[in-house]
């Protein structure tokens, strides 16, 4: 059964839009050039590796502004072998083709970030505190809301989307104003929100947990120094309540070796700026050769 979202997003409208128009899909002058007439046809896509499913509901997009049917689709966070069939179209062969890589680009960037995501999630499993795993905004431009969604398809969270969601005072502000006012500065602007402070060093993480931070984001560090710099919170009362973020050189690989720090998340960039795509391909079959969808 095709399952019908309720309403398409206006940006990923829009970010489909601009992918065909950057392929051209209404010039492919190969397919124009040997199909002179409508060929009824479908196309299947599967997956070639194993994986987490993501990016279905741009992959149906695209087929919807190509004006092909969508005949059967897979739920974004469906494990995926090799073979598995994710997504029918059907409709004019030529407009498949027209269709095929940008259908594909984004099925197999968007489960590569579900599959990273979903890798670092299994990696912070049997912590004795439980560990989030977090999106960062080290997102590819213009591809930021599609791979927020996917990280989320793969168990992770998606942290803030942009600038004006949270308040995060991070090196570079403290290198303008001292730590203490900071903090003061950005509770007086925005009281009752949470206010998140980087930090390098224990001794930084004790000064703004004194200032009053709510969230510390201990970055660039070693496991065995965020772990004694959440011990040293703890000896000075100081851990209670206020969340604790790991960032800085973690891999969804490594996730692992942070397990025993005691904080509450882990934020990585990786999972979206240097995701690994997941390959999908699409087989081209004229309806005269009827086949299952698996």
């Amino acid at each position: 059964m095709v399952r019908r979202p309720e309403r398409t997003p206006p940006a990923l409208v829009a970010l489909v839009r601009t992918a065909l128009a950057e392929d051209r899909v209404r010039d492919d002058r190969t397919t124009r050039a040997l199909l002179p007439h409508r060929v009824p046809a479908r196309g299947i896509v599967s997956a070639q590796a194993a994986g987490v499913l993501s990016g279905v509901e741009a992959a149906r997009q695209v087929a919807r502004q190509c004006g092909l049917a969508v005949r059967s689709a897979r739920a974004d966070g469906t494990r995926l072998r090799p073979g598995l069939v994710v997504l029918v179209v059907a409709g004019d062969a030529r407009r498949i083709l027209a269709a095929e890589r940008t259908l594909l680009n984004f099925l197999m960037h968007a489960s590569g970030v579900a599959t990273a995501a979903d890798r670092a999630v299994r990696g912070a499993r049997g912590a004795p505190r439980r560990l989030e795993v977090w999106a960062t905004r080290k997102t590819l431009p213009g591809l930021r809301d599609l791979e927020k969604v996917a990280v989320g398809h793969g168990g992770g969270r998606p942290h803030r989307r942009d600038l004006a969601e949270a308040i995060l005072v991070k090196n570079n502000h403290l290198a303008l104003v001292p730590l203490d006012e900071a903090v003061r500065r950005a509770r007086a602007h925005a009281p009752g929100t949470r206010v998140e402070v980087e930090v390098r060093t224990r001794g930084q993480a004790l000064r703004a947990a004194r200032a009053g931070a709510d969230a510390l984001l201990l970055d660039n560090t070693s496991p065995a120094a965020a772990r004694a710099t959440v011990r040293a919170l703890e000896r000075a009362g100081l851990r209670r309540g206020r969340w604790v973020e790991l960032s800085g050189g973690i891999a969804p690989e490594t996730v692992g070796r942070w397990r025993s720090v005691g904080a509450d998340a882990v934020s990585l960039g990786a999972l979206t700026h240097s995701a690994r795509a997941v390959p999908f391909h699409l087989t081209l079959v004229p309806a005269r050769l009827r086949r299952s969808g698996g």
